[in-house]
């Protein structure tokens, strides 16, 4: 499945996206999925980032159907930092090799 991004509101500490689902040969979905804002100051996570956590989550949640509302939760926004962290050690592991080897 494909997602559109349509956008968000905001209600006090919420943020909700929305996004559309899209499926060859099949009727267009209308997904929505809640984050609370605090969690991105907490997990040092730009907002802009959210529109692609979203998705992510939303495509783990189809490919395991999940039954209720879809809710990007502390343990995503771990997951998300950790995987960011890991990406950036091995980006300075790589600047250090290339230093290193002689011309």
């Amino acid at each position: 499945m494909q997602f559109r991004y349509m956008g968000f509101d905001q209600q006090q500490n919420t943020r909700i996206y929305r996004f559309q689902g899209l499926m060859k040969g099949e009727p267009i979905r209308n997904l929505v999925i809640t984050v609370d804002v605090g969690l991105f100051r907490m997990h040092r996570i730009h907002m802009q980032d959210g529109p692609m956590l979203c998705a992510a989550k939303l495509a783990s949640d189809l490919e395991n159907p999940q039954i209720g509302n879809h809710e990007l939760n502390d343990h995503d926004f771990r997951s998300h930092a950790t995987a960011r962290a890991t990406a950036e050690i091995q980006k300075a592991d790589a600047r250090r090799r290339f230093r290193a080897t002689p011309s």
